[in-house]
């Protein structure tokens, strides 16, 4: 079984702490940690991680006992622009964090991948960092992806591994110009896998995304170490709130991100293969929603 934890909070401190607290794990301690957030673009919260968001999530890996943390990213905009846009380029410097800018990454630092029955034409690349991390942490948010992607949580949060053409390489007009966008989102995941994903739901796109769109107030935060599992939750929790036809409509695990994931063995197969753990009492009236959409389908 994949746990997921589950915390109903307004708060993100809160929501970080309580969500590795319940799930129960500690995949950090004495290690070197990499961190992956959402910055895709310098959009407020959940168009990019929350500042709060990533602060309590770093102060809770060095509570755990890491021995040292590292953010990692690679932006759609430059990324160094983006990181000095969301003012966080000082906090992480407060936080005793370094910074690795993928854009700086030379050719050779950019690892080629060309798995059989993929459906990236020539193969891929991913960030050496990302393989090399001794623990990956990864922080998501809750949204919906208007461009071919469905929804944007843990799975496509890793786009963000693998180098555009200001690096060198072809693969982004590759991957948004595929009718398989969808399977390639989950291909790219196969070379590695996160020791501990943090979802921030407080706020969600339910339409649009992944920059901007139609809000609602989620409320809530999850924590696993299953990135197919939480994305199934992810997308119940978007059923519950009234989301758009391509996140309505079909079964959970038949969304081709999740479907071809699960059929790479990166986690759960089904809605059985997922354990819902509440923080709390009004955490579990969530969890009993969210485990009838599961099943429902």
């Amino acid at each position: 079984m994949s746990k997921v934890a589950v915390v109903k909070t307004e708060n993100r401190e809160t929501g970080v702490r309580s969500s590795v607290k319940t799930l129960g794990i500690n995949p950090v301690k004495g290690k070197g940690v990499l961190i992956k957030p959402n910055f895709n673009t310098a959009d407020p919260v959940p168009g990019s991680t929350d500042n709060a968001t990533l602060m309590a999530l770093i102060d809770t890996l060095w509570d755990m006992g890491a021995k040292r943390i590292t953010l990692g990213e690679r932006s759609y905009p430059p990324t160094r622009s983006v990181m000095e846009d969301k003012g966080v380029l000082d906090l992480l410097a407060e936080k005793e964090v370094a910074v690795i800018n993928f854009d700086d990454l030379s050719k050779s630092e950019w690892v080629e991948f060309t798995p059989e029955d993929s459906h990236w034409p020539k193969g891929f690349r991913v960030a050496r960092p990302v393989l090399d991390a001794e623990c990956l942490v990864s922080t998501c948010c809750l949204k919906t992806h208007q461009f071919g992607g469905v929804f944007t949580m843990s799975l496509k949060l890793h786009v963000g591994v693998v180098p555009t053409t200001r690096n060198g390489f072809p693969y982004m007009n590759q991957l948004h110009g595929s009718p398989h966008q969808q399977e390639m989102i989950a291909e790219i995941n196969a070379p590695f896998s996160p020791d501990l994903i943090v979802l921030d739901g407080i706020d969600a796109f339910v339409d649009g995304g992944p920059m901007t769109g139609k809000r609602a107030r989620g409320n809530v935060f999850l924590a696993a170490a299953d990135r197919v599992a939480l994305d199934a939750v992810g997308v119940a929790m978007l059923k519950s709130l009234g989301s758009n036809r391509a996140i309505m409509d079909p079964p959970i695990f038949r969304q081709r991100q999740i479907a071809r994931a699960a059929a790479l063995g990166l986690g759960a197969g089904g809605p059985d293969d997922i354990d819902l753990v509440p923080s709390d009492d009004a955490s579990r009236d969530v969890c009993d929603t969210l485990r009838s959409i599961l099943k429902e389908g």
